[in-house]
């Protein structure tokens, strides 16, 4: 495994991170989950991701149940959440990012964890109700007291994250340092193009979600559409529709071509291709089982092999590189 610093701070995450989005308590018997875990430590994985909303804080719950018994060394793995969505309840201040459900979310995750602090801290979206102020003022009073390591944030823009940036030096706070964005061969201006001064000007880390269009950068749907997959749950309705066109399944075959030649597999490729980003930290894997895991892992292996000619050969097929502004 290879460790990247996480953005300008000192935190070092590996490349290949370990998420429990639609997995957890949800997709997968409780076992394989544990399997899941140990396979990706076992392989130099440091990064857990999670969040309150993730099976209604029952995903938070059965990975603190996993790692009490594995009992790594806490000092060894870093473990995230994320607040907004809430935990399934919908009554007023159970969900935002007000100082309110800020501060209980954390506890309750804590909780769920069974454990002291959670290193990374996301607000999951950004909050039009709540004043920017409100939410980093609260997500630093949760660093001082212990309980965070780092705030960041997820789906944020560009201006949104700028913005707190502002209200913390204003205020002599610590800003967000990581956001958590989609990222893949068909989703890429807000990582290639809407960051890319803000890697420099901030520090920037970027710990991406999705690396395979929610399993549509694989070889599953080449055919036809199979039972059993993540873009074939009810609650994804809505991301089926966006991710599997005909346009898009025709670029896939053409990628799963381009992956054979070099003997390899369409998921390491993707996988690969997102980590030789240089603003990437860190690229968050799923499984819902072992050997997909399992050979996801060896992902980074790719990474010599991507030079320029093979980048070309990918984005002749992908044709959607964005367009960088003159200045």
């Amino acid at each position: 495994m290879e460790y990247n610093y996480l953005g300008k701070t000192g935190l070092q995450v590996s490349k290949l991170s370990f998420g429990s989005w639609i997995t957890f308590a949800n997709q997968v018997e409780d076992n394989t989950s544990e399997k899941l875990m140990d396979v990706a430590y076992e392989a130099g994985v440091n990064f857990f991701d999670n969040a309150e909303v993730y099976a209604h804080g029952k995903a938070e719950e059965l990975m603190g149940d996993i790692l009490k018994k594995k009992n790594w060394d806490r000092t060894s793995y870093v473990i995230s959440s994320k607040v907004f969505f809430g935990d399934g309840r919908k009554k007023p201040n159970q969900t935002g990012l007000n100082r309110k459900h800020i501060m209980e979310a954390c506890h309750d995750s804590l909780r769920r964890f069974k454990t002291d602090y959670i290193d990374l801290y996301f607000c999951h979206r950004p909050d039009k109700n709540t004043p920017m102020e409100e939410t980093v003022r609260t997500m630093n009073t949760l660093i001082q007291q212990g309980k965070i390591l780092y705030w960041g944030t997820s789906e944020w823009s560009a201006q949104e994250i700028m913005e707190a940036h502002m209200v913390a030096k204003d205020l002599r706070l610590e800003g967000p340092v990581m956001e958590q964005p989609q990222y893949n061969m068909f989703h890429r201006h807000k990582v290639e193009v809407e960051f890319s001064k803000i890697y420099k000007t901030v520090g920037l880390g970027t710990t991406i979600w999705s690396p395979l269009a929610s399993g549509l950068l694989t070889d599953k749907y080449i055919n036809k559409f199979p039972k059993g997959t993540r873009l074939g749950r009810e609650e994804l309705s809505w991301l089926k529709d966006i991710a599997v066109t005909p346009e898009r399944l025709e670029k896939v075959r053409e990628l799963n071509e381009l992956a054979l030649s070099i003997d390899t597999t369409l998921p390491k490729l993707a996988i690969a291709w997102c980590a030789k980003n240089p603003n990437v930290s860190t690229v968050i894997l799923g499984a819902s089982k072992v050997e997909q895991l399992t050979e996801t892992l060896t992902s980074l292996e790719l990474l010599p092999l991507l030079n320029d000619e093979l980048m070309e050969k990918i984005e002749d097929i992908l044709e959607n590189k964005p367009n960088h502004p003159p200045f």
